[in-house]
């Protein structure tokens, strides 16, 4: 019944009226339903939107005359209105789902809230890390395209729950890595990534598939970060810069190199006050920065 009115192949083709009967089977269920909460009367008409989409709009009476010729002329005069509404509401929550699915939820109501100039933001202290796919290049000339995905997903599954599951937010996957933060405005911001990456660390141990595990590294580091829109006047991508950002990733990089699957900083050891739980791996030259770096490995 209801997908009569939106293709428009209803009686009138503009409506449906019907006098709810207080005995007797009904054409359709929800009749039957309106019956048995008490209504006498019900009403539909379509909403149209934009781009040819359709709608509707539903009403129900338990008045014992139901529905007289006033009333349906008042809601029939509400109609344009009703569809101007829905679709302004549909549409925004649409586009409120997309930038959510996107760009993560805090980008996404700043971008709702109109933070759409290049170069706009804001300094944000976090703590960051940068995840990273292992032998991706020897998975991907391997296996069978589909497959590849299959895995990427799964590796995105594996860390991504984790990290929004602890108050962290994924700015972007980047082929087969991930750069998210724990802003240190909320509690407790260095222990939920720790946290977030043990719970990762664990579900990948746990994995069944052995012929095509999922390992990767990550770098960590706490600072200050350029939080906004960056790119060319035609296309912005809403993310974050900034040295704090780059030696989450040159840190990431080195886990091949030193063989530890988390690198963290010395700054995010005294922030998070983990000590306890990383092995300081002594000072190295890092590249892009003048002085050297103190690297801790952390175990989970």
């Amino acid at each position: 019944m209801l997908e009569e009115i939106r293709s428009g192949r209803s009686a009138t083709g503009k409506e449906v009226r019907q006098k709810i009967q207080l005995h007797g089977p009904h054409k359709f269920p929800v009749y039957e339903e309106l019956r048995d909460q008490g209504h006498t009367d019900y009403a539909a008409w379509p909403l149209d939107h934009t781009q040819g989409r359709r709608h509707l709009v539903t009403f129900a009476t338990d008045r014992p005359d139901g529905f007289d010729e006033s009333d349906i002329a008042l809601i029939h005069s509400t109609l344009p209105l009703f569809s101007l509404v829905t679709e302004i509401r549909l549409k925004n929550q649409l586009a409120r789902t997309l930038l959510q699915t996107y760009v993560g939820p805090h980008a996404s109501e700043q971008i709702l809230d109109g933070a759409t100039t290049r170069g706009s933001g804001a300094t944000v202290s976090a703590a960051i890390m940068i995840c990273d796919l292992r032998n991706f290049t020897l998975l991907s000339g391997s296996q069978h395209r589909d497959r590849v995905i299959d895995i990427l997903n799964e590796y995105f599954d594996l860390m991504a729950d984790p990290i929004e599951r602890h108050g962290g937010e994924i700015l972007k996957f980047m082929g087969d890595g991930l750069l998210a933060i724990f802003p240190l405005n909320k509690p407790n911001a260095c222990q939920r990534l720790i946290a977030a990456l043990t719970s990762a660390y664990e579900a990948s141990a746990r994995r069944t598939s052995v012929k095509f595990p999922v390992r990767f590294g990550t770098g960590v580091h706490v600072g200050e970060v350029m939080y906004g829109n960056i790119g060319s006047q035609r296309r912005l991508d809403f993310t974050v810069i900034g040295p704090a950002v780059n030696l989450a990733s040159r840190l990431e990089t080195m886990t091949k190199q030193l063989k530890r699957p988390i690198l963290i900083s010395a700054d995010f050891v005294a922030s998070a006050g983990c000590a306890a739980q990383a092995d300081c791996l002594g000072m190295h030259n890092i590249k892009g920065f003048d002085e050297m770096i103190e690297v801790h490995a952390l175990n989970i």
